[in-house]
This record gives C-alpha cells, sequence and structure tokens, in this order.
C-alpha cells in the first residue's frame, strides 16, 4: 500500500532568480573594490578578488570564468582556492603596504588609539598572511 503525501511549497523559500542577482551585485561590487584597490592604497585588491571569484560561482558563472582565466587575478585565485596558498611576491607587497600605510598614519598624527588599532590590526593580518603556504611549483604539481 502506497501513501502519498501532497507537499506545499515554503512559502518563505528563497526564489532561486533573486539569490542569484544578489550573489551576481556582490561579486561585481566586490570586483569594483578590488579595482579601487589597485589605485588607493590601503584598500586591498586580492581579498576583494577573491570574494568576487566566490560570489560569482554563485551568480555569475561568466564573471567567474573571467575572473579565473584573467592574467593578472587568475593565478592568486585558482592558488587561493585549490591550495589555500599566497604567493611570496604577494606577501611582500601586503606586507610593505601595510607598513606604508602605518606610516602615513603616524605622518598624519592620528590619534593614538586609532594609530594602536591599526598596527595591531595589520600585524595580526600580517602573522596570518605569512604562515599561508606559497603555492606550489609547476613541477611539483606534476610530479
Amino acid at each position: 500500500m502506497e501513501v502519498w503525501v501532497k507537499v506545499k511549497p515554503v512559502a518563505n523559500a528563497p526564489d532561486r532568480r533573486r539569490l542569484r542577482w544578489l550573489w551576481s551585485a556582490l561579486a561585481w561590487l566586490c570586483f569594483g573594490l578590488g579595482l579601487l584597490g589597485v589605485i588607493l592604497p590601503g584598500l586591498p585588491t586580492t581579498p576583494f578578488m577573491l570574494l568576487a571569484a566566490a560570489c560569482a560561482a554563485k551568480g555569475s558563472p561568466r564573471l567567474r570564468t573571467w575572473l579565473i582565466e584573467h592574467a593578472v587575478f587568475g593565478p592568486a585565485i585558482r592558488d587561493w582556492e585549490t591550495q589555500g596558498a599566497v604567493s611570496r611576491r604577494a606577501k611582500w607587497f601586503a606586507l610593505g603596504t601595510m607598513g606604508l600605510c602605518a606610516a602615513v598614519l603616524w605622518l598624519l598624527e592620528v590619534p593614538g588609539w586609532s594609530l594602536a588599532a591599526a598596527v595591531v590590526s595589520m600585524g595580526v593580518v600580517a602573522v596570518w598572511l605569512w604562515r599561508r603556504p606559497d603555492p606550489a611549483v609547476a613541477d611539483a604539481r606534476q610530479g
């Protein structure tokens, strides 16, 4: 004997199209902030590009493909997604940028508590960043 149960759709279930639009909008916002980070010191580029790729995976496959295949952004995104790795060059660049930002804050004579909070925050990020592995060399991937 079979029993059939009629399931009613949940009234508050999110509309997939609406969510896809939201993810796509968030991906483009992160992409724009990442581009601004190329120009503005203190605004990071890489984290926003990583977020853009992650959001695009759920909302804009075309943007995601473009980011993954991009000559500049692609390698960092692929290394992060496959290995959780950050290149040594990117680590040094981030450290230099954080040092420059700390120097600018000091020269601008911002309040001591603000300078201390910024320097401590940048220090925590620097320690975390340097604990990330370097990307595997292409030869090691094939072997």
